[in-house]
């Protein structure tokens, strides 16, 4: 009995090597595989997988950091992050930076706020202070991901009104799939979470709403997949890659030409 128990623990054990040989390379000077004029585009879809929006992630420009001590190299992604209507309407444009450092991936935590969550505060001054969700480039399955997320401290011109986060947390990587999208099939690690949101006015008077979430997420493209479940465990919204739009310089060049382009008379 303790052979075959021993022989169970080795065949899981060589497991997640061989599913990380089956994961392409990556090259951090292009976090998540971004490159000049990508575009990953996102479908959101409610429990029923009904179409409810678009976000479209496109890149504007490709930088790079560095520390103090000129030892350690940060590349950065600069993205225009656009939320679509059903109907294609531009409901929400953000600016989001994506960085990757040494063997780790990061995505900017100002992508976690709900738009919504500021709604009811027109006219008032916003301080943002995100913090990245790390993404390592080679996890490991049972291990613990740092939190992240980000915080609006909401206020006037004479007083503080209220703080508005959204904090994503206990997150631990819990298995290996391949996830097939409308953008392709592709292998992936199981991230998942538990994310709050809350308004807070004063210490003892905090609105909250928490969340589980499960990411799919592929070293190479990013987050493959997203799920978000209610706390009785029911499926609320699906976020999946639809497509990943590559533009070649000359088709840039193209397409600047036409857009200046002056008709003959």
């Amino acid at each position: 009995m303790s052979s075959l128990r021993l022989l169970v623990t080795g065949l899981s054990l060589a497991a997640t090597p061989a599913l990380a040989q089956n994961l392409p390379s990556i090259d951090c000077a292009h976090p998540f595989g971004l490159y000049d004029n990508m575009e990953m585009v996102y479908q959101l879809q409610d429990a029923r997988g009904k179409a409810t929006g678009t976000i479209r992630n496109r890149v504007v420009s490709l930088g790079s950091e560095q520390n103090k001590n000129q030892t350690i190299t940060t590349n950065t992604v600069l993205l225009k992050s656009g939320m679509y209507d059903t109907k294609n309407k531009l409901l929400r444009l953000q600016d989001l930076t994506f960085r990757c450092r040494q063997d780790t991936s990061f995505t900017d935590g100002s992508a976690e706020l709900n738009p919504e969550s500021l709604r009811s505060f027109r006219d008032r001054r916003f301080a943002y202070a995100p913090v990245p969700l790390a993404w390592p480039n080679q996890p490991t399955v049972g291990s613990e991901l740092p939190g992240g997320g980000i915080t609006v401290q909401v206020s006037s011109t004479a007083v503080d009104i209220a703080q508005v986060y959204t904090s994503v947390r206990k997150r631990r990587v819990t298995g290996t799939e391949s996830v097939t999208t409308p953008a392709g099939t592709f292998q992936c690690y199981k991230v998942e979470a538990e994310r709050e949101s809350a308004t807070a006015a004063r210490a003892d008077m905090v609105m909250r709403n928490v969340v589980r979430v499960v990411d799919y997420y592929s070293p190479a493209v990013g987050l493959v997949k997203s799920e978000v479940y209610d706390k009785k465990g029911k499926l609320e919204q699906v976020r999946l890659l639809a497509a990943i739009n590559k533009e070649s310089a000359a088709d840039a060049v193209e397409k600047t030409k036409e857009k200046y382009k002056v008709k003959k008379s």
